[in-house]
């Protein structure tokens, strides 16, 4: 095996070692049966839909700072596809529906 090899399969192992940790840890710090403190439950509930809303923001600052918005087509179909998205969700209150059809619509959009 060359040095180059190597130093792949060494970095391979450490990251799948350091996923699988992160991944381990909560199981590892509340699995005795503890209840967590609530600040974790706090931070259960409210996390994903922060995360999200960061990438939605983030996603569309693009056209507001360009001047892109309003001004031509530029931008529409990502407009077409969150408003599907968040339709769906509202209507049926399935993420994974909402996602993937989202996704399909801007994908045939952009085509």
């Amino acid at each position: 095996m060359n040095e180059k090899n190597l130093y792949l399969l060494s970095v391979l192992v450490l990251v799948s070692t350091v996923s699988y940790l992160l991944r381990a840890l909560p199981f590892l710090l509340f699995g005795t049966g503890k209840k967590p403190a609530p600040v974790i439950g706090y931070i259960g509930r409210v996390l994903t839909p922060a995360v999200i809303a960061m990438l939605t923001v983030y996603c569309f600052a693009g056209y507001v700072k360009s001047g892109c918005l309003g001004t031509s087509l530029h931008g529409l179909a990502e407009m077409v596809a969150a408003a599907v998205t968040v339709a769906l969700h509202l209507w049926r209150r399935n993420p994974l529906l909402s996602i993937a059809c989202g996704t399909a619509v801007y994908m045939l959009l952009v085509r």
